[in-house]
């Protein structure tokens, strides 16, 4: 679609922790779909990228990449730059001296964040994810006077290690939260209220790269994509295809991706004789997973909730299967019913059920009647509620809302960290 032009005149930093990350492409999408409306965006990331890929679309972006300062920071050091900068910034000291859940590192961080801001006529930093590049956007936009809001996501709501306490104040002064579904959107306004301030918004695709074609004959191809960690339950969709063997199912899986659980699933593979079946092909830039995807019959999301509370939220490679048209099978995790619509869109098995997965398998293998009409509901679904110009253009218009005032700040524990040695 032709995106409406930004009327408004905000100058946005998009604050995350790594940049660029090969799995998080729905953060490249966003900024590309602002600046293709033309608003001005800046990037600031806590740490540089580990990543040895990357995806081609990260050359698209035009905003300028900011390093914000890495390492072990000497209580003194932030010291002193308080006391050089508490002039220029009245709200340093009252935002710093009640900042409980901020480590020196952060704190420093947020305070050349601020500094920054000011510089480059920053008027709004948005985090993604409620974790560490929340805790320094919050606390550098207390400093410079400005607004903030941040995307939730899945792990930094659900994780073991979340604090509830750290999250609501992060909600509570926050302009706005997004998060990217109605499955998060329930689950946060019922934890921590403030439902007024919380909005649902799907990531989504740019559509034109990805050309529709609805299935009309099945490939007998499986795929698979996403890291290898539990979260993915990639070992279900192992034991899945073993199933399948023992039917005489004429099949093949490809699982795209790497991860810590890479040699387990090999072991895994080879364990079960499905070495001519199942292969691990490692990462593929996007525009091969794209055609990877096109030429299966099948994608397969066996998502599960990990023991630690890890989940994805809503996989964006899922929604990128139904743009294309392949169908899924996926399991009942958070979000993911609301865009794979059992019996609609494609296919909802319970998580953990390898047996279940190797009935819905086995079921759309032999039936590309309705692997179509699943892909063309899916396209339909997508075109309506993942089309990644609609979907910023509603993030932007909260970005120019007018604010809510607050009169409370954060929490770091100056005295705390005036005790502490260099």
């Amino acid at each position: 679609m032709t995106e409406t032009k930004y009327s408004g005149n905000r100058r946005v930093g998009y604050v995350v922790k790594r940049y660029p990350r090969f799995s998080e492409t729905f953060i490249v999408n966003e900024i590309l779909a602002h600046e293709a409306a033309g608003c001005r965006i800046e990037i600031f990331t806590l740490r540089p990228s580990v990543d040895t890929h990357f995806q081609d679309i990260i050359s698209k972006v035009k905003a300028k990449v900011n390093y914000l300062p890495t390492g072990s920071v000497k209580s003194k050091v932030l010291w002193s730059r308080c006391h050089e900068l508490s002039n220029s910034f009245p709200a340093l000291w009252p935002t710093l001296s009640s900042a409980t859940y901020a480590t020196v590192d952060e704190a420093f961080q947020a305070i050349e964040l601020a500094v920054d801001v000011r510089q480059k006529g920053i008027d709004h930093l948005h985090a993604h994810f409620a974790t560490s590049a929340t805790t320094v956007a919050r606390l550098a936009a207390q400093i410079a006077g400005i607004t903030y809001s941040v995307t939730m996501h899945a792990k930094d709501i659900f994780h073991e290690t979340v604090v509830e306490n750290e999250l609501q104040e992060k909600i509570a002064d926050a302009k706005f939260v997004i998060t990217v579904s109605d499955f998060n959107f329930q689950y946060l306004s019922s934890q921590y209220g403030y439902g007024e301030k919380i909005h649902r918004v799907y990531n989504g695709l740019d559509l034109e790269l990805f050309d529709f074609r609805p299935k009309q004959k099945s490939s007998r191809k499986i795929i698979s994509i996403g890291r290898l960690v539990p979260k993915k339950g990639f070992q279900y969709l192992i034991d899945a295809c073993r199933i399948l063997a023992d039917r005489n199912v004429e099949f093949s899986c490809e699982i795209i991706g790497t991860g810590e659980l890479e040699q387990e699933l090999r072991c895994r593979i080879e364990n079960l004789h499905l070495q001519d079946q199942v292969c691990l092909t490692g990462p593929k830039p996007q525009n091969i997973v794209r055609e990877c995807i096109r030429d299966a019959a099948i994608f397969a999301a066996p998502c599960v909730v990990g023991d630690d509370g890890n989940r994805d939220g809503l996989p964006t490679v899922i929604t990128e299967s139904l743009a294309i048209g392949t169908p899924c099978i996926a399991t009942d995790v958070t979000g993911i019913p609301e865009i794979v619509r059992h019996g609609e869109t494609g296919l909802i098995i319970e998580q953990e059920n390898a047996a279940d997965l190797a009935d819905a398998l086995a079921k759309l293998l032999d039936d590309p009647k309705q692997c179509e009409e699943y892909s063309l509901n899916a396209r339909r679904l997508v075109e309506s509620e993942f089309d990644i110009h609609k979907n910023a253009a509603k993030i932007r218009k909260l970005f120019d809302e007018e604010p809510e005032v607050h009169d409370d700040h954060g929490s770091f524990n100056f005295v705390e960290l005036q005790g502490q040695g260099a």
